[in-house]
C-alpha cells in the first residue's frame, strides 16, 4: 500500500523540504510540525517553508518556530526530497514549488478527494479525519513514540479539521488517535480556547458586521456572505474569521450549504469561494466544477469575475444539486 511505499521513501532520503498548503490552517501546522518531528527523531535534516504567513492563533505549537515563511533567504536550500502534505494540487504549495528545480522526488501525503496524485510517491486516504490522523499513523507504522510536542500537534490538526470532532470526517480511528495522544497530559482545554476562543477585541465588531450581512438562497437552504475589498482593505492581517463566519452559518436551522465570497486584495476580477455543506451537496464536486477541490463537506476555490457574477454563478451551480 502507499504507506509502505512513503515509510521506504522516509528512510531512504536525509534531507527533506516540508511544505502544505498556502493559507495553512491547523492541520497544515499540526501534519508539518508532526512530520518534521518524526524525521528528526530518525536522525535526518528536515525545514519547513510554507509560502505564506502563518495563521493567528497558532503560536501555542512547540516547534511553530522551525516553519518559514518563502523568501530570498531559503532560495538555495538543500534537499534530496520534497514532501508535500495536506494537499490535493502541487501548485496550492505556492511558490515553494519553484525550489524544487532539480525535480526532486515529491511524497505527497493527503487526506483530500480532489488529490491528483501529483507525487512521485502518494499516500491518499479520503477516509482519514486530517491529514494529521495520517502522520499519526506514520509513527505507528515506523514505531516511533509520540512525545508530547507531537501529541499537541497532532491533536490540534486533529481537532480542527473534524469541528472538535463533529464533522462527518470524524470516525472511531480519529477517537482511538485522539485518545492515545491525549495519554501524553496535552491539555485539551487550552488547545481549543487557542484555536476557537482567541478572537481579538478589535476584530468583533467586524465579524458582527459580515454576519448581518448574510444572504439566502434556494428556499433557505443556502446562506451567503460575502467580503469586498471595501472591508478586506480596512482588516489588518492576521487572524482569518473565515472559519467563525462558514460555522455560523452551518449552525443555521434548514440552511444545508454556506458559502463565503472573498474579494483578493489587489486582485478584484479573482474571488475566493470558501464552501461548507451539511451533507446533502457535494461541495467538492461544486468546487472541482470551478478549478477547486477539497472535501465533500468543506471545499474552495478561486474563481474569475466580479463579486457579484462569481456569486450568481456559483449559488446557481449549488441549487441545481437540489433539484
Amino acid at each position: 500500500m502507499s504507506l509502505n511505499r512513503i515509510c521506504k521513501s522516509i528512510k531512504k532520503y536525509n534531507k527533506f523540504l516540508i511544505t502544505a498548503h498556502t493559507r495553512p490552517e491547523g492541520d497544515a501546522l499540526g501534519s508539518v510540525l508532526g512530520f518534521y518531528n518524526l524525521v528528526r527523531k530518525m536522525g535526518k535534516q528536515a525545514v519547513i517553508i510554507i509560502d505564506d504567513q502563518l495563521p493567528y492563533g497558532y503560536d501555542f505549537l512547540p516547534g511553530v518556530r522551525h516553519v518559514r515563511q518563502m523568501g530570498q533567504r531559503y532560495k538555495n536550500v538543500k534537499f534530496d526530497c520534497l514532501v508535500v502534505l495536506d494537499c490535493a494540487d502541487l501548485g496550492r504549495i505556492g511558490q515553494v514549488a519553484k525550489l524544487n528545480q532539480a525535480n526532486k522526488p515529491i511524497l505527497s501525503i493527503d487526506h483530500h478527494i480532489s488529490n491528483q496524485n501529483f507525487g512521485d510517491v502518494n499516500w491518499v486516504d479520503a477516509r482519514a479525519s486530517s491529514c494529521s490522523e495520517m502522520i499519526y499513523q506514520l509513527y505507528k507504522r515506523l514505531g516511533l513514540p509520540i512525545n508530547k510536542d507531537a501529541a499537541l500537534v497532532l491533536y490540534t490538526g486533529l481537532m480542527t479539521d473534524t469541528g472538535s470532532f463533529r464533522y462527518s470526517n470524524t470516525a472511531s480511528s480519529t477517537f482511538k488517535a485522539a485518545a492515545e495522544l491525549l495519554k501524553s497530559g496535552i491539555n485539551v482545554a487550552q488547545v481549543y480556547r487557542h484555536a476557537y476562543e482567541n478572537i481579538p477585541a478589535q476584530e468583533v465588531k467586524l465579524l458582527l458586521g459580515f454576519l448581518s450581512k448574510i444572504k439566502f438562497f434556494g428556499q433557505g437552504r443556502i446562506a451567503t456572505f460575502q467580503i469586498g475589498t471595501e472591508l478586506v482593505s480596512i482588516k489588518k492581517p492576521g487572524i482569518d474569521l473565515a472559519d467563525q463566519i462558514l460555522s455560523f452559518g452551518r449552525a443555521i436551522k434548514g440552511v444545508e450549504a454556506v458559502i463565503l465570497f472573498k474579494e483578493i486584495r489587489g486582485s478584484p476580477s479573482w474571488v475566493r469561494v470558501n464552501l461548507r455543506s451539511q451533507g446533502r451537496v457535494d461541495v467538492n464536486k461544486i468546487a472541482a466544477f470551478f478549478g477547486g477541490g477539497g472535501h465533500k463537506t468543506a471545499a474552495g476555490c478561486t474563481v474569475s469575475g466580479g463579486l457579484l457574477a462569481v456569486r450568481r454563478k456559483v449559488i446557481a451551480k449549488i441549487c441545481q444539486e437540489f433539484k
